[in-house]
């Protein structure tokens, strides 16, 4: 069998159109590879791959389609599909011949989520490597859609392929042979529950599960009008275990013949699942890889960024990370939960910057998921949409797992690739660890003051510094007596010398609290009304934590009242 044709608009005429699309105008053989899907968004400004496919959610009258067909020829995309019926006026197919764009309508009743997720799956390249197509049984590895072609036309039927959880992840050619059950499960790319409920009361799942053998499934006398035609159906395994199925609507049971090609096309079927799985893990490793030689402004950055289709293209820097529970110890089921989750949470960011822009390039490194976002505008405004992006990503995810985000500024090269990573994880750092904001999201403008405090803290703590002065005065009185002189000034001081607010945040009556205050500047020898020893002791308290505090006898009598 020759090797499948380029993801190219025929291509997907050919495997979804009947079922799904409908080519309304325009030229069914359009040159050129598809090199997206992109959904249109009439408020922002459209950024395309070359001959991108357009699903122009929500666009119907004629005048707004003139408009759209306009803009996306200026981009050479390669089609856009509209929901059916679409108005095709003399206005509408003058602007589809002047801008070479193919119009295409959506079968109503499909959902535009399916239809983006089976493009996505049609469009991807058969290797992460970027290497010649590999085969097995004489079809391009992965290529679902024509092996189910290649099934159905062994079997003279059209063919499903599913998983376990009974997604469709494939189907065949003359699907209209079958009945109205059928459709609806290649329009919403799942088996409806009804359907399914059906079949499991049946012992169907059972028996197909138990067996390597094709299971006949006739539709019961007494079931739905819509589910007429039979079935026969065979597990897809891989050893003992299950990964999908292979589905065929017939009007007979199969001859010993098709039976023997139904089995062996199973185990070809759970060859190409297999290397799906592989080539996805072999994918993410490959981005990684590179995402983090671009990142590192290694010898090599440049080409890494022109595998990943962001050479010289403006981009900023995402650094996300859970908010993970403090302790010194966890176990080992904590550890690979945390794992899982930060998985989770990068395939997440992926899905969700692909979304915004088909060119973002997204990886987990460590315990750090990055994403670059490719940006046309000018600094200022790519690190505002970037900011946005990334609220709106942590909004979907909600509380569930705590994260947050750090947004470095726009990078123009190599150089500033790297200066910008940097400013992510400095203004990561911050919020990861809570101090000054309240905030999710950040730039390094935003906690600038925060990530300087934090890192001369590392300064200090590297060099085993101490404190001095009047903080070493009152953190050693404090230990002594069992006293709150250090709070007491920490209070003041964050309350810009308020005493009512202070007080209050202490749970003390003012004049308890003015008393308290005059011993912080008796013990810790320090003028309160001087700006630069204010300034000096607060430093010293961000610096170093109170120390653990003893109980120190001092001839037994009580506590300082102080």
């Amino acid at each position: 069998m020759n090797l499948r044709p380029r993801a190219s608009l025929g291509r997907v005429l050919d495997d979804l159109g009947a079922t799904l699309l409908e080519l309304v105008h325009g030229d069914a053989d359009h040159e050129g590879e598809i090199g997206g899907v992109v959904i249109f968004d009439p408020l922002d400004e459209p950024v395309l791959p070359a001959h991108a496919l357009v699903l122009g959610i929500g666009v119907r009258e004629p005048d707004e389609i003139v408009r759209l067909l306009e803009e996306l020829g200026r981009h050479e995309a390669a089609a856009v599909i509209l929901r059916s019926p679409v108005a095709r006026s003399e206005e509408v197919v003058a602007a589809a011949d002047r801008s070479g764009v193919a119009l295409l309508g959506l079968t109503r009743g499909a959902s535009w989520t399916q239809l983006a997720a089976m493009l996505r799956s049609l469009l991807a390249e058969d290797d992460a490597s970027g290497a010649g197509p590999e085969t097995l049984g004489g079809i391009p590895s992965g290529d679902l859609f024509a092996l189910a072609n290649a099934v159905a036309a062994l079997l003279d039927a059209p063919v499903t392929i599913e998983d376990r959880s009974l997604r469709v992840l494939a189907f065949s050619g003359r699907q209209h042979e079958a009945d109205r059950s059928r459709v609806e499960t290649i329009l919403g790319r799942q088996v409806p529950e009804r359907y399914s409920r059906l079949l499991t009361d049946r012992g169907v799942f059972r028996e197909l599960y138990r067996s390597d053998q094709p299971v006949y499934v006739q539709p019961p006398d007494d079931g739905p009008d819509d589910f007429s035609v039979p079935r026969v159906a065979v597990a897809v395994r891989a050893g003992d275990l299950v990964l999908g199925s292979i589905w065929a609507a017939v009007h007979q049971p199969l001859s010993e013949d098709r039976t023997r090609a139904f089995c062996d096309a199973a185990r070809l079927v759970a060859l190409h699942l297999l290397r799906i799985r592989a080539g996805a893990d072999v994918e993410r490793r490959v981005r990684a890889d590179l995402l983090s030689t671009a990142l590192e402004g290694r010898v090599d950055a440049r080409t890494a960024l022109g595998r990943l289709g962001l050479a010289d293209q403006p981009v900023v820097v995402l650094a996300l990370a859970m908010i993970e529970p403090t302790g010194n110890e966890r176990s080992i089921d904590v550890e690979t939960r945390l794992a899982t989750e930060r998985q989770r949470l990068s395939d997440g960011l992926a899905m969700h910057l692909s979304a915004v822009n088909p060119r973002c390039a997204t990886a987990l490194l460590g315990d750090i998921a990055y994403g670059l976002i490719p940006v046309t505008r000018t600094t200022g405004e790519g690190e505002i949409r970037a900011v946005r992006i990334a609220a709106d990503f942590l909004e979907r995810v909600g509380d569930r797992i705590p994260a947050a985000v750090g947004v470095g500024p726009v990078a123009h090269d190599v150089a500033g690739l790297a200066d910008s990573r940097r400013s992510a994880d400095r203004a990561l750092r911050v919020l990861r660890t809570g101090r000054g904001t309240a905030h999710r999201v950040a730039r390094l403008a935003d906690v600038h003051v925060e990530s300087l405090v934090l890192e001369l803290q590392d300064l200090v703590t590297a060099r085993g510094d101490q404190p001095t002065g009047s903080a070493a005065r009152l953190y050693a009185y404090d230990q002594r007596h069992q006293t709150n002189l250090v709070a007491t000034l920490q209070a003041w001081l964050d309350a810009f010398g308020d005493v009512t607010v202070a007080s209050a945040a202490m749970f003390v009556h003012p004049n308890t609290f003015r008393y308290r205050l005059r011993r912080v500047a008796e013990v810790g020898g320090i003028d309160l009304n001087d700006p630069e020893a204010r300034f000096a002791t607060m430093l010293q308290l961000r610096l170093f934590p109170p120390p653990a505090r003893g109980v120190v006898e001092h001839g037994g009598g009580a506590p300082d009242p102080t």
